[in-house]
């Protein structure tokens, strides 16, 4: 399976998510995979900072992947509220003790934003054979798509994740918040599309337990990943109330490898894109006109919508590739 994954990486950036990294790490794994271009966007971290996590990554691995830099904000939404947001959290909760120790990614210098065309043009030139995994914010797929008019039809399939329906606590998620119109682009765009939302990603969780486990195999990929989930989880347990942490966009790459660790429905899924509930993840009915209120472009089609995972299979999964590689 021929795959890019459009993510927004934060493995060894203090107060980040590592699920982007974790998802990374099972497709470079997974001998079924092969990874041809990682893109980075602003998001969980900015474009930049997740470019160097990337490219750190892959030294570490001595793997030469294509990585790179996608956009460094939404189509509209201002992306200073929500940097403030995620990059500021963990000195506002005072837990930036937690990595420390830990190797901070490499700083490569800052590169041209080049993702939507790099995506666009892999896809199109291998129309039906590109599977593209999207675990950041939609911004480079909607640019991709109004730059290659041919790309919904041409990419095999885009697996997002991104949404949320009914946790508690959370009125939407950050990849569609951060940019309501580029998800309102990608989920009309009449490509298929799975969509693996927090209601079923919130059903996952890593426990130590897990990173005590793996932290018993000689390998780079195993060390790379007890070194950067470990801060993070205990950041988890202390600003979440969890037991250990989530593991969000790995279900993404895990579902591509066993489809049997999951159930999914399908549905119509669009974006609010106006007043207080802008950013919220709705479903609709095709016959009857859109709340995002945009009639125009709109290819309804339904997506097929992830809701149950089988947690334990999901981890024995990553285990066993991981431990292998």
């Amino acid at each position: 399976m021929r795959l890019i994954i459009d993510c927004d990486p934060g493995n060894g950036i203090a107060g980040a998510n590592i699920d982007d990294g974790l998802a990374l790490a099972l497709a470079i794994a997974a001998p079924q995979i092969s990874l041809e271009l990682i893109s980075t966007v602003s998001g969980n971290t900015p474009s930049e900072i997740g470019y160097s996590v990337a490219k750190s990554l892959l030294q570490r691995l001595g793997e030469n992947i294509p990585v790179l830099r996608g956009a460094s904000q939404g189509l509209l939404e201002p992306m200073k509220k929500w940097r403030e947001k995620l990059d500021n959290g963990v000195d506002q909760n005072g837990l930036r003790y937690l990595w420390k120790g830990v190797v901070s990614p490499e700083q490569y210098p800052l590169v041209t934003p080049s993702a939507a065309h790099g995506i666009g043009e892999l896809v199109c030139q291998n129309p039906g054979e590109i599977t593209l995994v999207a675990i950041g914010p939609l911004t480079n797929i909607a640019h991709a798509i109004q730059l290659y008019p041919e790309f919904s039809e041409s990419v095999a399939e885009i697996v997002i994740m991104g949404g949320v329906f009914d946790v508690p606590g959370y009125q939407k998620d950050t990849n569609f918040g951060i940019d309501p119109e580029a998800a309102h682009i990608v989920l009309t765009s009449g490509a298929n599309i799975t969509l693996v939302p927090m209601d079923v990603t919130t059903q996952t969780q890593m426990l130590h337990s897990d990173l005590d486990y793996l932290s018993t195999f000689n390998n780079a990929l195993c060390k790379f990943l007890v070194e950067t989930v470990r801060p993070w989880m205990n950041y988890s347990m202390k600003t979440r109330g969890l037991a250990g942490c989530w593991i969000h966009d790995a279900l993404t790459v895990a579902w591509l490898i066993d489809k049997t660790i999951v159930t999914s429905t399908q549905n119509y899924v669009d974006v609010v894109l106006k007043g207080a509930e802008r950013g919220m993840t709705i479903l609709y009915d095709p016959e009857s006109s859109l709340p995002s209120m945009d009639p125009f472009s709109i290819n309804r089609k339904p997506i097929t919508i992830l809701d149950t995972v089988d947690s334990a299979r999901f981890l024995s999964l990553i285990f066993q590739y991981i431990k292998d590689y």
